[in-house]
C-alpha cells in the first residue's frame, strides 16, 4: 500500500506541474534564463586542451577560454616549471600532461586544442589531434616544412575538423581598407611587392653549442622536446626560445614572422603556389676567405624572391622579395624621407608597388597595421596609426571557437580568415624561401678537391606536385626525416 501510496503522489504532482505548464503556455524555459544573463550551460562548453602551455601557449589557450566561456579540461608542457606555470594558474583544474599523445589518448572528452610549441612539433601534434576528430589552432608556420602542410590541408577536409593558423593579424579588421585600395584598383597594375623584417632578433648564423646532458633542467623533459627531431643529449640555448635558429627545431625569421608579413600580399593580392625561387645569404667570417659553413642553422640574413602569375586582382605576374637580417628595400622616392617605410623605425614592412602609387604597411601580428596608401599623383590616405582592439589578438581565438561549436563549414567557420584551406597555401609559399636557403648552401667536393655550392640557381617549383623539377638534390627539404614514433 505504502508503494501504491507514492506512486499516487508522484503523479499528481506530474499532473499538477502539467496543468500549470498549460495554464501558462510557458514549456520551455531558456538556459540563459534560467541561470541568468551571460550564464553558459556546461553542455554548450567547448571542452579544450593546451598542447605547448607556456610562452605563446598561455595566450593561446586563455584567448581560446574566452574570459572563462569555454572549458579548459587538459595542459600539456615538456616543462611546467617554466613560463607554463601562468597556464596551471589560470586553469587550477585542468589535468596535466608532459606528452600530447597520452594527454589526447586518454581525454576522450577534448573536442579542440591550441597547439603553440617550437615549430617541428606542429606538424605531428596536429595530425594526431585532427586524426581524432578533434579541432585545432596552430601556430605560425603551420608547420615545419611544404610537405606537412600539404598534408593537414587536406587532413582537415577530410576530418571536417575545424582549423586557424596563429597569425592573428589576419583577422585585424584594418586589413579591409588595403583590401579595399586594391580592390579598387587604386594602384593599377601591381607587379612588385617587398618585405622585410628586423629579425632574427635571437642568436643565429654560428655552430650550435655543443651538448652538456649535465644541464638539463630537472623538469624539462628533453626526449619528448626533440619529438621528432634526431636524438642528441641536451644541449644549451634551444629551449625554450632560441631552437628558431636551427632548422632540425626551427624556421627561422621567415617562420617566425613570414606568415604574419607575407599573409598581407598573400591574402589581399590572391597569390597562389609561387613559381620558382632564387636566394643569396649573408657570410660570416671568422678567418680570411673563408666564410663560415654552418648548414644546420638559419642563416644571419637572407635575401629571397619569389615569382607568382598574374591573379585577378593583379592581373600582372608579381615579383615578391624578402630580406631579413635588418636588410631593407631602398627607401622609395614617393615616401618622404622623414618618414618611415612600413613600421615604426622601418624594422619591418610590406611594400604593395603599382603602376599608380604604392601601399605601406606595418608586420601583421599584435603590432598597429599602419596602413598608408602614397599616389604618384600627390594624394595620400592613411589609416590609424594607434589601434582600438575590443578584444585581445581581434579575436583570432574565440572565432576559431565560436566555428568549432557551429561546426565544420558552418558560415562561422567560412569566415576564418586562416583556417587551412587558406593558411596551408600560404604557409607553403612562405616556406618556400627555406627550402632555397637550404638549398643554397648544398655543396659537393669537385675533382680539384675545392668544394662547389651547385645549388645556387634560381629554383622551379612545381606547386601542385610539391617539387623542384631542376634540381633534385633540393627537394630533400621539401619534407623531413623523422624519429619512430613522431611520422607525419
Amino acid at each position: 500500500m505504502k508503494k501504491q501510496k507514492t506512486n499516487t503522489v508522484k503523479e499528481s504532482r506530474r499532473k499538477f506541474l502539467k496543468q500549470g505548464a498549460i495554464a501558462s503556455s510557458f514549456f520551455i524555459v531558456p538556459r540563459h534564463v534560467l541561470g541568468g544573463k551571460g550564464y553558459l550551460a556546461p553542455s554548450d562548453q567547448l571542452h579544450l586542451a593546451a598542447i605547448g602551455s607556456g610562452g605563446k601557449g598561455t595566450s593561446d589557450i586563455k584567448n581560446a577560454s574566452v574570459n572563462g566561456r569555454e572549458k579548459v579540461v587538459a595542459l600539456c608542457d615538456v616543462d611546467f616549471a617554466g613560463s607554463a606555470k601562468r597556464s596551471l594558474k589560470n586553469f587550477p583544474n585542468a589535468v596535466k600532461y608532459h606528452d600530447y599523445r597520452e594527454m589526447l589518448d586518454k581525454e576522450k572528452g577534448i573536442e579542440a586544442v591550441t597547439i603553440s610549441t617550437p615549430d617541428h612539433i606542429h606538424g605531428p601534434a596536429a595530425k594526431y589531434a585532427m586524426e581524432r576528430g578533434i579541432h585545432v589552432y596552430v601556430q605560425k608556420p603551420m608547420t615545419h616544412n611544404i610537405r606537412e602542410a600539404r598534408i593537414l590541408t587536406e587532413l582537415a577536409r577530410e576530418k571536417k575538423v575545424v582549423t586557424q593558423m596563429g597569425n592573428q593579424g589576419g583577422s585585424n579588421p584594418l586589413l579591409k581598407m588595403v583590401q579595399g585600395w586594391i580592390d579598387d584598383g587604386r594602384l593599377g597594375k601591381i607587379t612588385k611587392v617587398q618585405v622585410w623584417t628586423n629579425r632574427p632578433v635571437w642568436p643565429q648564423g654560428f655552430a650550435m653549442q655543443e651538448s652538456d646532458a649535465a644541464a638539463k633542467p630537472a623538469d624539462l623533459k628533453w626526449d619528448l622536446w626533440l619529438g621528432p627531431a634526431q636524438q642528441r643529449p641536451f644541449t644549451p640555448n634551444l629551449h625554450p626560445f632560441n631552437w628558431r635558429g636551427w632548422w632540425e627545431y626551427g624556421t627561422g625569421a621567415l617562420g617566425d614572422v613570414g606568415c604574419h608579413l607575407i599573409d598581407i600580399p598573400f591574402r589581399t593580392l590572391g597569390l597562389k603556389y609561387p613559381k620558382n625561387a632564387a636566394c643569396s645569404v649573408g657570410s660570416i667570417f671568422t678567418k680570411m676567405w673563408s666564410p663560415d659553413y654552418h648548414p644546420e642553422g638559419c642563416p644571419a640574413s637572407s635575401f629571397i624572391t619569389l615569382h607568382f602569375d598574374a591573379t585577378e586582382k593583379s592581373n600582372a605576374p608579381i615579383e615578391l622579395t624578402w630580406s631579413d637580417g635588418g636588410i631593407r628595400p631602398s627607401h622609395p622616392e614617393i615616401i618622404p624621407a622623414d618618414s618611415d617605410i612600413g613600421g615604426t623605425d622601418s624594422k619591418n614592412g610590406v611594400l604593395i608597388i603599382g603602376e599608380k602609387g604604392l601601399i605601406s604597411t606595418n608586420i601583421n601580428d599584435s603590432s598597429p597595421l599602419m596602413p598608408k596608401l602614397y599616389m604618384y599623383d600627390g594624394y595620400t590616405e592613411f589609416g590609424p596609426e594607434i589601434e582600438e582592439n575590443d578584444e585581445p589578438e581581434y579575436g583570432h581565438q574565440r572565432k576559431w571557437v565560436d566555428a568549432c561549436k557551429a561546426g565544420f563549414n558552418s558560415k562561422e567557420h567560412q569566415g576564418l580568415t586562416s583556417s587551412f584551406d587558406y593558411a596551408g597555401p600560404m604557409t607553403e609559399t612562405v616556406l618556400m624561401g627555406n627550402l632555397a636557403i637550404r638549398s643554397y648552401m648544398l655543396r659537393k667536393e669537385n675533382e680539384k678537391g675545392q668544394m662547389d655550392f651547385f645549388a645556387r640557381k634560381k629554383l622551379l617549383w612545381d606547386g601542385e606536385n610539391m617539387r623542384i623539377t631542376n634540381l633534385e638534390e633540393a627537394n630533400q627539404f621539401v619534407g623531413r626525416q623523422y624519429r619512430k614514433g613522431w611520422e607525419v
